[in-house]
């Protein structure tokens, strides 16, 4: 991968300075599950902290050209045992044109506006001069 420029970079580190860490390197070092596992947050996120455990400066040094290696990604920062790594999202895969039900849905038919019950009316809106109800159900008014 290209290398980032200063402004970028910058820009990159302000929108990682909220983030937390999605990927944690444990005792058992870098393996494939983790690599993984940093592939998938890049390809979801494209900016991720990365934490290792790690206490040789040297030894965190060289975990993060192995990672940056392995899954041509950019490092934008180190801060003592968190690594901010870039990588540019994959252009998205154009949509598959939906094809039509094979069975066509019938309509709704048209509810009736106004049926009598008995001596229960339904209707749709209160009659003027009616408080609204707090609740969204509909109203019945009694004729």
């Amino acid at each position: 991968m290209d290398p980032l420029t200063p402004s970028f970079r910058r820009e990159l580190r302000a929108r990682a300075h909220a983030l937390d860490p999605v990927v944690a390197i444990g005792h058992h070092g870098l393996t494939a599950a983790v690599l993984h596992e940093i592939d998938v947050a890049l390809k979801a996120h494209e900016l991720v902290k990365v934490r290792t455990f790690n206490d040789e400066r040297d030894e965190r040094e060289a975990l993060l050209a192995r990672i940056v290696d392995a899954l041509d990604c950019a490092p934008v920062q180190r801060i003592g045992k968190l690594f901010v790594l870039w990588r540019p999202r994959p252009p998205a895969e154009p949509e598959r044109e939906r094809q039509p039900p094979t069975q066509a849905v019938p309509k709704a038919l048209p509810r009736e506006r106004v049926r009598d019950v008995g001596r229960v009316r339904d209707v749709g809106r209160a009659p003027a001069g009616v408080p609204r109800a707090g609740s969204r159900r509909r109203r019945r008014a009694v004729h």
